[in-house]
């Protein structure tokens, strides 16, 4: 009989399906930004992206890519090797009567490799795929099922394809791409870009440019001012309502980074690229419009936001480091950040753990334990800024998942006891701003309180004695 072997671990707790619910473009059709990293213990992790294009000759088409983690699979021994079996299936259903017919597309894939890390890998496996469809907007649903385990994992989406008979011109969804040293251009399917992505490219589609004079577009790169910083602790002051923080991004401050204007004389449909180098860490938008008036204006964008190097998972020896600030001092964690060589840092993360734990086993089931919550925490709290640096993801690191979790519109307590009132392990948060179609996040603010000073030392004596292991609270 085959051993199985499985991923041990990013788990998903019910305790904010709001966020891992958005999907592409939330709820705004002219912006597009990315899949979610909606995930669920044992299921396939799955992040798509469908943006529909004409082709050379006019013929139009649903260009789709869907990732699955590696490490969100089912694997068997299979003689000398571990073997993932997984089904994708892609339903294009049209949302109005000028659309085509439903189209549904299945292939299943079989992954063999012979190194067991690809069990716990947070790689990639892409997957990419151009359904013909008539022209019209569709509703998009990507459905992964594992062979392995019976689980599957739904992920929805919509697009628009202009047709190309009339004399309407349009601009199609912008498709964002990335490239990494030495690879090729690859469409990236989530809002949240790697820091390790060299170069991006926006394309997209001019389409029915039948005007006999020229057609002019726009684009901008530009920057908005957002809350990068890692959250305070538990004891603080709470933010001020005009801080960034509060905020957490302004679209009203915006920095201009780049303009283009291009002029299109050639009729028919003409497929665009902008091509730009890797950017610093924040949140940004790609946008196109032509020069009408604002009634009759085109207008599509991109939002994307850079996170760190392997984001969402934890590699490198700053990733390593940088949690660490919910552990250490004020003057111990600025000390560790000012170490500019990897090995010397590395050493340095390693040495933290050991000073404390001083025994090599605990340590490392502490240090699994930690970064698996970093890890967990960027892929349920994810924003405009690092998931772990989130006052969500703060708890969560510390705490753990809660035990109960009340949300009404703009208030969310989390429970850590039975008894509801226990002000120890009670957290309220409350987010400023309500998500809609123009502000696409979730800012949970945790209410603090100088009472939580105990709290908060308590438990992080928890870690750095290794007593988290034997009791969570």
């Amino acid at each position: 009989m085959n051993k199985r072997k499985h991923l041990k671990a990013i788990p998903f707790y019910l305790l904010l399906l709001s966020v891992a619910l958005a999907c592409s473009r939330s709820m705004n059709p002219n912006i597009e930004r990315g899949s979610t990293f909606k995930f669920r213990q044992g299921f396939p992790e799955v992040r798509i992206s469908a943006i529909g294009f004409l082709d050379e000759g006019d013929d139009p088409g649903i260009d789709v890519t869907a990732d699955i983690v590696y490490g969100s699979l089912i694997y068997k021994e299979n003689q000398d090797s571990l073997q993932a079996r997984f089904t994708i299936e892609i339903q294009v259903l049209p949302k109005d009567n000028t659309s085509g017919s439903p189209t549904t597309h299945q292939e299943t894939i079989t992954i063999t490799r012979s190194n067991s890390n690809i069990v716990n890998s947070q790689d990639l496996y892409s997957y990419d795929k151009r359904i013909p469809v008539d022209p019209g907007t569709y509703d998009i649903n990507v459905t992964v099922i594992d062979r392995n385990s019976g689980k599957q994992l739904t992920r929805q989406t919509q697009t628009f394809i202009p047709d190309p008979g009339n004399s309407v011109q349009n601009l199609t969804n912008i498709q964002l791409l990335g490239k990494k040293a030495a690879g090729d251009w690859a469409p990236i399917t989530t809002y949240d870009v790697q820091r390790d992505v060299d170069s991006l490219m926006f394309r997209l589609q001019v389409t029915n440019n039948t005007s006999e004079e020229p057609l002019a577009i726009n684009a901008r790169l530009m920057r908005f001012e957002s809350d990068t910083t890692i959250a305070r602790p538990m004891y603080f002051n709470g933010y001020s309502p005009s801080s960034i923080q509060y905020k957490g991004i302004d679209y009203d401050e915006e920095e201009v980074l780049q303009s283009t204007r291009r002029i299109l004389t050639q009729p028919g449909s003409v497929l665009i690229e902008y091509k730009f180098g890797s950017q610093p860490r924040g949140n940004y938008r790609f946008d196109v419009q032509n020069d009408e008036d604002e009634e009759n204006r085109l207008f599509k964008a991109r939002d994307f936001g850079v996170k760190s190097k392997n984001y969402p998972s934890i590699k490198s020896a700053r990733e390593l480091a940088s949690p660490l600030y919910y552990l250490m001092s004020k003057k111990e964690y600025e000390e560790l950040m000012a170490i500019q060589d990897k090995d010397s840092l590395k050493q340095a993360v390693d040495r933290f753990w050991l000073k404390n734990l001083n025994n090599k086993n605990r340590a490392r089931q502490v240090i699994q334990m930690y970064y698996q919550r970093v890890e967990e925490a960027n892929k349920q709290f994810s924003n405009f800024k690092e998931g772990w640096k989130t006052d969500l993801g703060m708890i969560y690191i510390l705490f753990g998942p809660p035990w109960y979790v009340d949300q009404s519109l703009n208030r969310m307590r989390w429970s850590y006891s039975y008894n509801r009132d226990d002000p120890e392990y009670n957290y309220l948060f409350e987010t400023p701003k309500l998500q809609s179609e123009f502000y696409p996040y979730q800012n949970y603010l945790l209410q603090r309180n100088q009472y939580y000073f105990n709290v908060e030392y308590q438990q992080t004596q928890l870690w750095l004695t290794g007593q988290i292991l034997r009791r969570s609270l």
